[in-house]
């Protein structure tokens, strides 16, 4: 029969014949000695019957492989269920008679005989032969009875029968009598549990262990962020122009581009720590295997195992941790960043980023730690020096242990001398020269802007978490301007040392912003943080005199009130309280915009009444005012201590035109990965109408142009500020703004001990750092006066109903009330004699006298 084009037939009886040869053969041979086998083989040597039954036994079993034979393990099986087969003819029934020795090699060669032409089949009819095998299992022809056949007839059906068993011996058919007993011999058998036991377990362990490396590699860091890399516990500081302020902890302190590091210095490093780098893709297996030889033959750790792209994904991404996790870890790294990155790229960032001991990071902090060089003046002992450094930078330090460093300086040498990159002669020449160091300091131990500094520091946990500050490796962005930050320095020096001798101050601070971000621009808190690292900008609560009497008068305008609007300036006692003018003089009716610029005490504080404690209070704090604010009537006179951050950032929501904004110095904030866990996104909020923010400005105006503030004016364009003095001249202030930038000034003692200055001295030293600041910057005015007629206010006042008021009156030195005199006269005094003191003697200096031409 035929399936499509496939005579099996055919192929069955190619089958038939093939076997009759072999089996013709080896019957031929029963009788005789067993043929002759090449020379050197085991089958020269004699051997009884025994040992060669139980190996050919052995051998028979190991080609037991195919689902589809029968299998021939045991030769009662055979002679029970194949050789009393009813379809083979006596002469094959003779085969069971052979001696013994030859039954297994008899079946083996007809196995190799008959397999290829069964696989063949198997392959090009598995979907074909299988439907229809499978029908014919299920109907089981009858068997034919030979003795009812012809004699001629015989030979033919036995062949037929023959190719029929040999047919339904080929095909899978699942019930078939010596397929069934096959599986249960195999289910009984030990090795088939065993076999299947270490299948499924190692089958198991290989699942999972890919699914470790995926789960592993799905977690992979973005390599990317080698870029941004900083260590854990760093801080970095930088200034608006990216200048590094700021460096604590361990970090890089000069990172240098691969082509400004010398070139032998590079070869130093791969000679010693990853000869093959540039053969490799990330691990090197080859030289793991040639690390460990060489420390065993040397007896000491003289090559590592770790690429130097490993060594750079364990720094950056990894920890010390001694475990499998991480080791894979490392490598998988290693091959990521070698896939994304290129050589140059990776060696770059291991130069930058690898520690060489004694807080030097990188080669060019290394160089100026050890050598006191830069790296482009370091000698090729020196380079081996550093390059040798890596595995244990205390152990081979030149600081500390000069003749271990001295060896392992020559191992350097060796190595670079095998891979060829220097000659013998410059190797020789190198070990000969002794371990010579010059120490010096890592970079940026000196803090640039200290002060600023240290506010940033301050503020940084309002911005980031616990947590974040607590890993480090933060890189902290600013807004500091280190232009205007160098000016405000030297004004802060100046105005200590010049004006502070003169009129008895000690300290100075200065805070610049910018109106319309609120960035802070500069920071000075002091004259030397060396010093004193207390920021007097920031950290000192000081009573701010008049400046706060700009918040008063917004408040009145808030309210709807005029700056013509007329108060009478008298002595007057308010439920105990006296406001006094400097001097102790009372003028009359002046308007709320005169007695600003004059700076007129008692109108301050009969405005504070009318406008109220709590709109008042309420509006400063809108404004930038943190500190706690007394309810009281010397509010209006600056009882209530600020700092002078935060009383420049109110005055410069008078400048952005009562928008506020708070005061802040960072920018922005990014992890070691470089992630950005903070960005700063102040809005300006409106806390004070336009109109009543632009009469204010007006007012503050005239306090430049014809009052107290006259210091401050600048030349080319308008100022609005105002002066303050607080209690017995302990603190003298300028707040002042143009409509781009707000400034404020202090001076005074740490002690509260009075000064002999005037507010005008802090108006000048203004003047002066506003002056340098914002040169060339455009000229932008300020708003005009609105239209006052009719003009409602955007607050409620809730005016002070006080308990008792005397007008007239003042409280003299002696504590009592009495009426106001305004050209008192001196008081009476009986004369006394004094007591008689002996006058001291002292010896009056020689001094030669000068030479004087005589006369003619």
């Amino acid at each position: 029969m035929r399936f499509e084009g496939l005579n099996v037939a055919e192929f069955f009886s190619n089958i038939k014949d093939t076997l009759s040869k072999v089996t013709n053969a080896i019957s031929g041979n029963s009788d005789r000695e067993p043929p002759k086998a090449a020379k050197g083989n085991k089958l020269n040597s004699p051997e009884s019957e025994a040992e060669f039954s139980t190996r050919t036994r052995d051998e028979r079993s190991e080609y037991v492989v195919s689902e589809d034979a029968a299998p021939l393990e045991e030769s009662e099986y055979l002679e029970s269920e194949y050789l009393e087969s009813e379809y083979l003819e006596p002469e094959y029934a003779r085969y069971p008679v052979v001696k013994r020795e030859w039954e297994g090699l008899k079946r083996l060669i007809a196995w190799l005989e008959i397999e290829p032409q069964v696989t063949s089949l198997q392959t090009k009819g598995k979907e074909l032969l299988r439907p229809g095998l499978t029908l014919l299992g299920t109907k089981s022809p009858k068997k034919s009875d030979s003795s009812e056949l012809p004699e001629n007839s015989a030979p033919q059906n036995t062949e037929l029968q023959r190719h029929t068993e040999l047919q339904e011996i080929s095909a899978p058919q699942e019930n078939s009598a010596p397929q069934e007993k096959t599986k249960k011999r195999l289910s009984r058998h030990p090795r088939f549990w065993i076999r299947l036991g270490v299948v499924s377990i190692g089958g198991g362990a290989l699942i999972y262990c890919l699914w470790i490396l995926y789960t592993l590699d799905k977690g992979l860091p973005d390599v990317n962020d080698l870029s941004a890399f900083n260590r854990d516990g760093t801080l970095t500081i930088k200034a608006a122009d990216n200048t590094i302020l700021l460096q604590s902890g361990p970090a890089t302190r000069d990172k240098l581009k691969l082509k400004e590091i010398p070139e032998q210095l590079v070869q130093a490093f791969i000679a010693i720590e990853d000869r093959r780098f540039y053969k490799h893709r990330g691990v090197d297996y080859q030289g793991i295997v040639r690390s460990i030889v060489s420390n065993l033959i040397a007896r000491d750790l003289v090559q590592g195992g770790s690429t130097i792209t490993q060594q750079l994904a364990r720094v950056v991404f990894l920890n010390q941790e001694r475990s499998i996790r991480r080791k894979v870890r490392e490598a998988l790294l290693a091959q990521k960043i070698e896939r994304e990155l290129s050589k140059d790229q990776v060696l770059e960032r291991y130069l930058n980023l690898v520690y060489l001991g004694s807080d030097a990071y990188g080669v060019a902090d290394a160089a100026l730690v050890f050598f006191s060089k830069t790296v482009d003046k370091l000698t090729l002992a020196e380079m081996a020096t550093l390059a040798g450094l890596p595995p244990a930078p205390s152990e081979y330090s030149p600081l500390v242990n000069p003749d271990i460093a001295k060896k392992r300086r020559n191992l350097v040498l060796q190595q670079m001398q095998q891979a060829k990159v220097i000659t013998e002669a410059e190797a020789m020449a190198a070990m000969a020269e002794p371990i010579a160091v010059k120490p010096s300091p890592p970079k940026r131990f000196k803090v640039v802007a200290p002060y600023f500094a240290s506010y940033i520091r301050k503020e940084l946990p309002r911005y980031v978490s616990q947590d974040a500050l607590e890993a480090g490796g933060l890189t902290v962005e600013t807004t500091v301007d280190l232009k205007w930050q160098k000016i405000a320095e030297k004004v802060v020096k100046d105005a200590i040392e010049v004006d502070g001798r003169r009129q008895g101050f000690e300290q100075a601070a200065l805070v610049s912003m910018d109106t319309k971000t609120g960035e802070v621009k500069a920071l000075v808190g002091g004259g030397n943080f060396k010093e004193s690292e207390f920021n007097r900008a920031t950290q000192a609560l000081r009573q701010p005199g008049s400046t706060f009497k700009g918040l008063v008068y917004a408040a009145a305008m808030a309210a709807g009130f005029s700056p013509y609007d007329g108060y009478e300036d008298e002595p007057i006692i308010i439920d105990g309280y006296q406001p006094n003018n400097y001097g102790k003089k009372f003028s009359g009716w002046r308007s709320m915009s005169d007695a600003l610029t004059r700076s007129v005490n008692v109108v301050a504080v009969k405005v504070l009444m009318d406008v109220g404690f709590e709109p008042a209070i309420k509006l400063a704090n809108d404004m930038g005012i943190k500190s706690k604010l007394s309810p009281i009537y010397s509010l209006a006179l600056g009882s209530s201590e600020v700092n002078l951050l935060e009383l420049t950032n109110a005055y410069g929501t008078l400048a952005a035109q009562g928008n506020f904004i708070e005061a802040h110095g960072i920018k922005r904030v990014i992890n070691q990965r470089g992630d950005v866990i903070y960005q700063a996104n102040f809005k300006p909020k409106r806390v004070l109408d336009k109109d009543s923010a632009a009469i204010t400005t007006w007012m503050l105006e005239g306090v430049v142009q014809d009052g107290t503030g006259g210091p401050a004016a600048l030349n080319d364009r308008a100022v609005a500020g105002k002066t303050g003095t607080s209690e017995n001249v302990r603190d003298l202030w300028f707040i002042g703004y143009i409509p781009q930038v707000v400034t404020g000034v202090w001076l005074g003692n740490d002690d509260n001990y009075p000064t002999w200055g005037t507010s005008g001295t802090a108006a000048y030293n203004w003047r002066d750092f506003m002056s340098q600041a914002v040169k060339g910057m455009p000229v932008e005015k300020f708003p005009k006066l609105p239209e006052l007629e009719g003009r409602k206010g955007s607050i409620k006042a809730k005016p002070v109903e006080p308990k008792r008021i005397i007008r007239g009156m003042i409280v003299n030195e002696d504590g009592a009330i009495v009426p106001y005199n305004p050209n008192p006269q001196p008081r009476y005094r009986q004369w006394q004699e004094p007591a008689y003191q002996e006058p001291a003697y002292q010896e009056p200096a020689y001094q030669e006298p000068a030479y004087q031409e005589p006369g003619y």
